[in-house]
């Protein structure tokens, strides 16, 4: 298979906080890659290097043989036009009918007429199952009708890449069920790669073609679902797992305990 997107030593500090320990991964082309890890493991900082939104402190990432990382501002802004986001929280503007949202590349960087973009609106926004609403404002949606109109948003340049952050947080089961399907529709009819986010496990073991389990800036696993299940990584098997004591936790749960225990409350 094709690589698509090449991670090759990425590192990346915030002060002398080290976020990203020289992580290095493959994405193939048409493949559904998660990152999976708990909060703070540094999944959503992985995905902003990709898309170019943080500046490494070294390492590379290539895309479609370009790496990003050495492009000039206007390069890079040209360069993500192959790229869609969906934010973790949506990111819609409240000001905006939801027409105006998904078409809104097109309203600021092009002469499309109104008419036209609305047209592509209500197309993108048939393909991720929602039709009658382009005229609603975000603030008259469901959560998870936003995050479909975030991703409709995330899909209207036709990009090749698109990249998932945390698709079904705050989600109930069945709606984050839908953006689940939603994500293997787009990769099936699209043909687009995709990298999601997430700490999801059943999310994960179900749309992945492979995962990769990322814990305090260091991958530690890279396999198919399967793979990483029998992966032997106490890190690895304390998550899948969801163990409340572990290499992961450490002595939290003792103290914890011991700190009720011995406290009047």
């Amino acid at each position: 298979m094709k690589k698509k997107i090449i991670v090759k030593n990425l590192t990346k500090k915030f002060g002398n906080k080290l976020v990203l320990d020289n992580i290095s991964f493959d994405v193939y082309e048409n493949e559904v890659f998660v990152i999976m890890g708990g909060s703070g493991s540094g999944k959503s900082t992985t995905i902003k290097h990709i898309i170019g939104l943080l500046k490494p402190t070294s390492g590379q990432i290539i895309i479609d043989g370009v790496d990003i990382t050495k492009l000039k501002k206007h390069e890079l802004i040209e360069f993500r036009k192959k790229m869609g986001y969906l934010f973790q929280e949506g990111a819609l503007f409240d000001s905006l009918k939801v027409w105006e949202n998904v078409g809104f590349y097109y309203l600021e960087n092009t002469k499309m007429s109104k008419k036209e973009i609305y047209k592509l609106a209500k197309k993108k926004l048939a393909l991720v199952g929602l039709e009658g609403i382009e005229d609603m404002y975000p603030s008259e949606l469901s959560g998870g009708m936003k995050k479909r109109v975030s991703l409709a948003r995330a899909i209207a340049t036709n990009p090749q890449i698109i990249l998932y952050d945390e698709p079904g947080s705050g989600l109930d089961p069945v709606t984050a069920a839908v953006i689940d399907e939603l994500i293997l529709a787009l990769k099936k009819h699209l043909r687009v790669t995709s990298i999601v986010v997430t700490h999801d496990l059943q999310s994960a073991f179900y749309i992945a073609d492979r995962i990769a389990m990322i814990h305090k800036g260091k991958i530690h696993a890279i396999g198919t679902p399967e793979e990483i299940k029998k992966n032997p990584d106490p890190i690895v098997q304390q998550f899948i797992n969801r163990k409340p004591i572990g290499p992961i936790t450490g002595n939290t749960i003792k103290f914890i305990d011991d700190y009720i225990s011995n406290t009047d409350i």
